[in-house]
């Protein structure tokens, strides 16, 4: 049963909101709470409320989304389970002999891992490759977990496949050939970011450059061979299969329109040949799963209780010249990613877009978005959910933390500057 009344419906959208922003709130001291059971009543409220009807939940969730998640989630867990990506970050930051060429490279490191294998990967696996560093370098830890979470945010920008909600942009914007746009289009500003982060880090904790001697021996990080090379390839693969899907695309060719099936397919292939499937899928991150799923459903009764269109109209009144409307976006990204965390606030943004006349040609607005919305998460805690895993990490098996305030007054600076350097490649 649906709710009649507007007023009704408005006030149990109000409802949804609040409580999502008061417990993402508590969430970010009160770690023991996993995100993911926090969206899940919200969607639970949603349908009992009658925001969204029980016939309607699976016309809600977007299934391109939840098989892109889980074809890489899979290949992702066999690359870390094998060892693969341990190896890799080992052998890379061993080339270096000095700090500050150690800080510039991890987080180039951190930056394209997380463009390739997804921003919450890198964000679990992430903090113990920095705490080695830090310690065999002397470098302070919070350093290392701050550019750590800066740079991986940040990296995770220039690919449709770096985070959940650059994701959500490739899939449900209709843009031509998305794998290909964004790397062309954010590709050449992320790596400029990916170099003024630890920039900006080296000079607020007066970083010297003393030589330094990292013994890591990169084949000793690799637990199974053939699973690594089973991981390896499964990745290659699926990069490969995106980037011929998007050629095939724009050469007006035969081509597969649900970009998602892709690396769920790929993945399909690689569970039977790899030492332990089990271990393999027990190895996804179902929590980030069930996040989405309950997020199409909790967004969707958001956006019908019509509680928040009014402030997306304040910000973006309407259809827009190309310098306005990227402003706008950059301006709603940036401050409601902060209330509602970026990806619940992409969902929504998306369709607000749609129904005010933007569409798979305004390719500037969709790439500002998927930019701006992503680097919200460098400003605060609570802006993007990598943040959360990493702070989980260093609390729960590092004793050590980073506070709010700590995280704000880097992430401001750093916020302002990575959002300039993307507004001049976007408005160019």
């Amino acid at each position: 049963m649906r709710y009649e009344s507007l007023v009704s419906s408005e006030w149990v959208g109000l409802g949804i909101l609040m409580y999502l922003i008061a417990s993402l709130i508590i969430r970010s001291r009160k770690t023991h709470i996993p995100v993911w059971s926090i969206m899940a009543f919200s969607a639970f409220v949603t349908v009992v409320a009658g925001l969204v009807s029980f016939d309607e939940v699976g016309l809600v969730i977007d299934v391109d989304v939840i098989l892109f998640l889980i074809g890489m989630f899979s290949l992702v867990s066999l690359a870390e389970s094998s060892g693969l990506l341990s190896a890799l970050s080992a052998w890379y930051v061993s080339k270096f002999r000095n700090k500050h060429s150690l800080i510039y490279a991890s987080s180039l490191l951190f930056g394209f891992l997380s463009a390739f294998a997804v921003n919450d990967t890198v964000a679990l696996m992430g903090p113990p490759i920095a705490y080695v560093i830090s310690r065999a370098a002397g470098l302070n830890p919070k350093l290392m977990f701050l550019l750590l979470a800066y740079s991986l945010t940040v990296g995770s920008v220039m690919t449709p496949i770096g985070n959940p909600q650059n994701v959500l942009i490739a899939v449900q914007s209709g843009i031509p050939a998305p794998f290909i746009l964004f790397v062309e289009k954010l590709a050449v500003p992320t790596l400029i970011n990916l170099i003024i982060v630890p920039l900006i880090l080296i000079k607020i904790f007066k970083v010297g450059n003393e030589p330094v001697k990292l013994s890591l021996i990169p084949h000793e990080f690799i637990k199974d061979k053939r699973d690594a090379l089973i991981a390896g390839a499964g990745l290659l693969t699926t990069v490969a299969g995106l980037v011929t899907n998007d050629l095939l695309e724009l050469s007006g060719l035969p081509h597969v329109t649900h970009r998602g099936f892709i690396p769920f397919v790929v993945a399909a292939g690689t569970y039977l040949l790899s030492r332990n499937p089990r271990r393999v899928l027990a190895g996804v991150d179902w929590g980030t799963i069930v996040f989405f799923i309950t997020m199409f459903i909790t967004m969707e009764g958001v956006w019908r209780s019509r509680v928040l269109q009014p402030v997306l109209t304040l910000l973006l009144p309407g259809r827009l010249g190309g310098l306005e409307s990227v402003l706008s976006v950059t301006i709603a990204s940036l401050s409601l990613s902060q209330v509602l965390s970026n990806v619940p606030f992409v969902k929504l943004f998306i369709t607000f877009l749609k129904n005010v006349g933007y569409g798979p040609a305004d390719v500037s607005v969709w790439l500002a978005l998927a930019a701006t919305s992503t680097i919200a998460g460098n400003l605060t805690l609570l802006g993007a959910a990598s943040n959360i895993i990493v702070l989980e990490t260093l609390e729960t098996r590092m004793n050590t933390s980073i506070t709010f305030v700590e995280f704000f007054k880097v992430g401001l600076l750093v916020t302002a500057v990575n959002t300039l350097i993307y507004l001049v490649f976007l408005l160019t």
